[in-house]
C-alpha cells in the first residue's frame, strides 16, 4: 500500500482548456453585444403617396423629382435638362428652400451609374437629402 511520490514523469504537456474557454466565452458576449448595434440596409428616403381623393398638400407640389428616361434624358419635374445644367437649376431651385430633398426616378432599364452620376451632381448642388422613386411607391403599394 505504497504511494508513489515525485518521480519518474517529467514536465506535463497537456494545453489547460480553461483560460482558453474563458476567453472565447468573452468574445462571444462581445460579439452579440455588438452584432445589433451595426446599422442594417440603406436608410432610404420616399416620398409617401397621397390618399386617394385627398388634393396634394403644399409640400408635394414643391417635390423636386429628377427622371432618367432610357434614353438617359433627364428632366426636373417633367421640364428637360441636361446633365451640365442639372447641377445648376437644382442650386437655383433650392436657394430659397429650407429644406433640400430631392427624389431621383430611373427607368429600370438604365444602368445604375447614371442614377449615381445625378446623385453626385445633387450633392455638388448643395442638396444633402436624396430619395429614390421606384415603380411600387408611384403605384401606391
Amino acid at each position: 500500500m505504497g504511494m508513489a511520490v515525485g518521480g519518474h514523469g517529467g514536465p506535463k504537456s497537456d494545453i489547460n482548456m480553461t483560460p482558453m474557454i474563458d476567453v472565447l466565452l468573452v468574445l462571444i458576449i462581445i460579439f452579440m453585444v455588438i452584432t445589433p448595434l451595426t446599422p442594417r440596409g440603406l436608410e432610404a428616403l420616399v416620398p409617401q403617396p397621397p390618399k386617394p381623393g385627398e388634393p396634394p398638400s403644399q409640400s408635394d407640389l414643391r417635390t423636386v423629382v429628377v427622371v432618367i428616361d432610357d434614353k438617359h434624358n433627364l428632366f426636373i419635374n417633367n421640364d428637360p435638362t441636361d446633365e451640365a445644367k442639372l447641377g445648376p437649376r437644382l442650386a437655383d431651385i433650392f436657394k430659397t428652400r429650407a429644406e433640400h430633398v430631392v427624389f431621383i426616378k430611373g427607368d429600370p432599364s438604365i444602368e445604375f451609374q447614371w442614377v449615381a452620376k445625378a446623385i453626385d451632381i445633387a450633392h455638388g448642388a448643395g442638396i444633402d437629402k436624396v430619395g429614390l422613386m421606384t415603380a411600387k411607391l408611384e403605384a401606391g403599394q
